[in-house]
């Protein structure tokens, strides 16, 4: 019987270091780890979101495709993280790399560990943009409203800039 692929849509992200390198190697191992990439956006520089007295961040959206379940890639994705020196010391504060699951084929979980898809992801332009570029008539399933319809809708102030075109 042949795995199941799946498809899992990725936010990388991180303000601390060499911004663009540390997404580099984020997508190095996501690739080696998780599956394989089959999108990415552009990076953009973004302004810090939650607490804000900290430097812009550089993020990346990423499609991927995986044998792994929604809990599976979730700590892989954790293990990621920490093999790339990501200390968790404070909500929102800056950090060296962020991998977050946007959404994960079309399902739903909510449970203390995993909750997809990202709850916050609707009012946060920082991610919306760069999933736009790759997934913009992908149906948030639970909203049952496209990513570009999710953007055209956020009222989040941030910046989001460009800063180079979408590798794979």
């Amino acid at each position: 019987m042949k795995e199941k692929v799946n498809k899992a849509w990725l936010l990388t992200g991180g303000n601390l270091g060499d911004r663009n390198e540390n997404l580099s190697r984020a997508r190095t191992w996501i690739g080696k780890e998780c599956g394989k990439i089959i999108h990415a956006s552009p990076v953009y520089e973004t302004s810090a979101w939650g607490k804000t007295d900290q430097p812009a961040y550089f993020n990346q959206a990423l499609a991927i495709e995986t044998r792994l379940s929604a809990k599976q890639l979730m700590q892989v994705v954790l293990k990621i993280e920490k093999k790339m020196g990501r200390i968790r010391t404070e909500k929102y504060g800056p950090r060296l790399i962020d991998i977050d699951i946007l959404f994960f084929n079309d399902e739903i979980h909510n449970t203390p560990s995993l909750v997809i898809p990202h709850p916050a992801l609707p009012g946060r332009k920082f991610v919306l943009v760069p999933l736009a570029d790759i997934a913009p008539n992908y149906i948030h399933p639970l909203m049952k409203r496209t990513v570009t319809k999710l953007l055209q809708e956020c009222t989040d102030p941030g910046h989001v800039n460009k800063i180079n075109t979408g590798t794979c």
